[in-house]
Formats: C-alpha cells, sequence, structure tokens
C-alpha cells in the first residue's frame, strides 16, 4: 500500500468514528464485560472457565484459560479506550468471540455444568448467545461499515 492510501485511508477511518451514543455505550458495555470475564479467567472462575476448554485443544485448558483471560482484558480495554483503533479492534474482538465459540459448543455436546448451564436448554441458548455478542462488537465499533475495501480508496 502506498504512502498516499494509507494516508487516504487514516483520514477516512478517523471522519468516521461512530460518535453515536448507542454505538458508544454498546462499545463501553462490551468493554466492560471483556475486562470483568478476563479477571475472571484469572481469578474466581478459572476452574469453570478450564471445562469449557475443548478436549482437542492441544494446550493445558489452564494455560488456555489464562491467555484468554488477559487477551479479553486487553480487548475490553481497547474497546473502551481506543476509539480511533476501533475497526480493528471490532474484528479482533468479533474474532475472539468466534474463537471462544467451540468452548461452548463443548460445553454443550458434553454436558458441563458451568456458570449456572446446569441443562441443555440452558447450554444450547448460550449458543444462540454468541452471534449475538460477534454482531454487537462489529456493529458497536462500525468494523463492518467502515472496513476497508479494494476500490475505496
Amino acid at each position: 500500500m502506498t504512502d498516499a492510501a494509507k494516508g487516504s485511508l487514516a483520514r477516512f477511518l478517523e471522519a468516521r468514528v461512530p460518535t453515536s451514543r448507542k454505538r458508544l455505550g454498546v462499545r463501553n458495555a462490551m468493554g466492560g464485560l471483556f475486562v470483568g470475564a478476563g479477571i475472571s479467567h484469572l481469578t474466581f472462575a478459572r476452574e469453570e472457565f478450564s471445562a469449557l476448554v475443548p478436549a482437542f485443544v492441544p494446550v493445558e485448558s489452564d494455560t488456555v484459560v489464562v491467555a484468554s483471560g488477559v487477551v479479553e482484558i486487553c480487548l475490553g480495554a481497547a474497546l473502551m479506550l481506543l476509539a480511533k483503533r476501533r475497526v480493528p479492534i471490532g474484528w479482533a474482538a468479533a474474532l475472539f468471540l468466534v474463537g471462544v465459540f467451540p468452548g461452548n459448543i463443548s460445553q454443550w455436546t458434553h454436558a458441563r455444568e458451568a456458570f449456572g448451564m446446569d441443562t441443555d436448554s440452558k447450554r444450547f441458548a448460550r449458543l444462540l448467545f454468541q452471534p449475538l455478542l460477534v454482531v454487537a462488537a462489529l456493529w458497536s465499533t462500525a468494523a463492518w461499515r467502515d472496513r476497508p475495501r479494494a476500490g475505496r480508496l
């Protein structure tokens, strides 16, 4: 990418910072949820999160829980504090949520109790909620709307 194209892209993204209170509110709420979930990964809910790590993951479950907790804290803080970098942060948050989805599927298919999910219907309902979080991450950061596209520069 040429310097002129990079400059055009930067100006375009800065001009499109979502300022609506709804987007900001959802982005801050998601950021708070991410930070809170990340802290719980590292402290009081560590064992419950370990139960969600699918068996096919080739890393010790506690390592996965700690690493994902650190990532969640970073993503949450970034969602709340880095509005000018919102597009890549929105994509990163959405990809993170997609990446942890197999853990939710594993909890449902193996009937693992964690976080009050003690019935198959509760675990299945959680599966339906995850795509809404992905959409919220993309909408609140306007990551889909403002994604770089060929020919737009």
